[in-house]
């Protein structure tokens, strides 16, 4: 069983980012492009593109 570490190993982004990102993708049901607009607000920089990746 993986812990939390290794599912976050090798990311480009910090583990509470990404967290984020999917907790009010889910939350919210906001598209990527949302997404990438509030991370924008926050000062972080990414194309919608990415987060699939995430």
């Amino acid at each position: 069983m993986l812990n939390i570490e290794d599912l976050f190993k090798g990311r480009h982004f910090d583990r509470e980012i990404i967290i984020l990102c999917v907790r009010w993708y889910l939350r919210f049901k906001l598209s990527f492009r949302d997404l990438v607009e509030m991370m924008v607000e926050r000062g972080i920089s990414l194309a919608h593109t990415t987060i699939i990746d995430l």
